[in-house]
């Protein structure tokens, strides 16, 4: 059984009502993260998989684009290559690496500064529930089983990360990161923008959490849209339910 089989679609495809955006297939680029957009966020990160038949969704719609599609996450390069098709552009680490469709990723990738991950290690081991996540060089701290932990947990991390010129501690979803600075989706979406197939159009950028919200912001100054997934604050005026409502507008576009 293959990890898309473990993970079957619970809606069918279909129009979603209330949300009448739809793309352009000679004037739009579309950039989608993944976890919390195109699946529903887990405990464990490593049991999140594209929905059955998502994987053929998202070849259909980049051909219906020209190419003009890119899966642009906050996992590291070689995580993100195992989940979703190679035949697609791929932006991971938050944009730090790309790759074009049908290139593989480095086996290397660098890694946090030593002190850095030991303190970040230390403080995420002191809290019951939290777990430490590697993406290259950014430290993920996931505390969705302690959420109580929260406040507290981000203002140590803060401290820490404040040590490190090179690194910033941003918040998410029952989740802190410490990144590079210079890792963020709105460069990505920008680099992308620059060549071809997505020279020349406008991006649509879809995402449901604080860190996809860079990315938007650059989708709308580049005279693009933006869609936000889930409740919250955002700066899109669009919005999609949950990962179920993007399926089914995403199938639409290639009814």
């Amino acid at each position: 059984m293959t990890p898309e089989q473990n993970h079957p679609r619970q809606t069918g495809p279909g129009d979603v009502p209330g949300f009448a955006f739809s793309l352009d297939r000679s004037r739009h680029a579309l950039f989608l993260d993944f976890d919390g957009t195109l699946t529903a966020l887990q405990d464990d990160p490593e049991q999140v998989w594209l929905p059955e038949g998502g994987a053929h969704t998202l070849e259909r719609l980049a051909k219906h684009l020209g190419g003009a599609l890119a899966i642009v996450s906050g996992r590291d390069m070689r995580d993100l290559d195992r989940r979703v098709p190679g035949c697609l552009w791929r932006a991971g680490g938050h944009g730090s690496t790309t790759c074009a469709p049908g290139q593989r990723p480095s086996a290397y990738a660098p890694s946090a500064p030593d002190a850095l991950y030991h303190a970040v290690y230390q403080t995420m081991a002191a809290v019951d529930g939290a777990r430490l996540e590697t993406k290259g060089p950014i430290l993920t701290v996931h505390y969705r089983a302690a959420p109580e932990a929260g406040p507290a947990l981000g203002e140590r991390l803060e401290a820490i990360v404040a040590a490190y010129p090179g690194y910033s501690l941003q918040a998410g979803k029952m989740v802190f990161e410490a990144k590079p600075r210079g890792a963020s989706k709105a460069r990505a979406i920008a680099r992308l923008m620059a060549m071809p197939p997505f020279a020349g159009r406008r991006p649509v950028m879809v995402g449901d959490d604080v860190t996809d919200e860079d990315g938007m912001r650059e989708a709308l100054a580049l005279g693009g849209d933006a869609i936000k997934v889930g409740d919250g604050k955002t700066v899109a005026s669009l919005r999609l339910k949950d990962p179920a409502q993007v399926w089914d507008w995403l199938e639409a576009e290639i009814a």
